[in-house]
């Protein structure tokens, strides 16, 4: 059996997140561990710790759609699938989470490329596959080769609305992209929506959740290392309350 992370690293120089949304994490190390710990031992000394030193910790800011994540439908709207409450992170079935892994490669396509249904049609044509429900759909978009780059954010395709729905509607409830976002790169958008105020592409991937309710990973990593299909995928997010996303460690599982 064969594990790949599909994770990306958190780190203080990470810049695959805008500025605000970039963790900060504070390093203390065994020497700096070492009178917190003795706070739990009042009776105890520096002399009583293996070579005086303590134990290490971290503390870190984190905003719930850092590095990579999972998204949930409440993120998108506050209903889902025509009517119904979305679902917040600490809701999202555990059976969701684990299933057969699906990979599309687009990542010839040039960035901002718009994927509509047939481009999904195309690809599952092309690899000799038919969706099936709870697959977990995952989409190499072109932008990982710059996940250390300022570029990566205007990098990759994304999925519309259309595309979208072509998944959700064969009973897909998990995908995830290696994209900061599985929409196409929002300043991109803004750029197009601001010559046409066409409002369909503003956001379209996500508020295809409004449809049918269905939550994706981004800023994953490593999909150059799949196979097209033939693999399993475990993303079990973390739970926040309410949360509108929570971290996750995706990893794929080939036998």
């Amino acid at each position: 059996m064969k594990l790949i992370d599909l994770s990306s690293l958190m780190h203080n120089q990470a810049v695959n997140d805008p500025p605000a949304q970039r963790p900060t994490i504070i390093y203390t190390d065994h020497t700096g561990g070492r009178d917190n710990m003795l706070t739990f031992f009042p009776s105890a000394t520096v002399d009583d710790l293996p070579e005086g030193l303590g134990w290490a910790y971290e503390g870190a800011f984190l905003g719930t759609h850092s590095g990579t994540h999972m998204d949930s439908p409440w993120h998108y709207h506050p209903t889902m699938s025509n009517g119904q409450r979305a679902i917040t992170i600490d809701e999202v079935p555990l059976e969701w989470c684990f299933g057969n892994g699906v990979k599309l490669d687009f990542s010839d396509r040039p960035d901002g490329t718009r994927l509509m249904a047939e481009d999904v049609k195309e690809k599952l044509r092309e690899i000799a596959y038919e969706i099936k429900p709870y697959d977990i759909v995952l989409i190499q978009s072109g932008a990982d080769p710059y996940s250390d780059d300022e570029s990566y954010l205007v990098k990759g395709c994304g999925m519309g609305r259309e595309a979208t729905n072509y998944l959700t509607q064969r009973g897909v409830v998990v995908t995830g992209t290696d994209a900061w976002s599985w929409d196409r790169p929002l300043p991109l958008v803004e750029r197009e929506f601001a010559e046409t105020h066409d409002k369909s592409i503003i956001w379209e991937g996500h508020f295809a959740g409004i449809d049918k309710g269905y939550c994706h990973m981004e800023k994953l990593t490593n999909l150059d290392k799949l196979p097209a299909f033939g693999f399993k995928v475990a993303c079990f997010p973390i739970k926040i309350k309410g949360g509108s996303a929570g971290w996750v460690r995706p990893v794929a599982i080939i036998e």
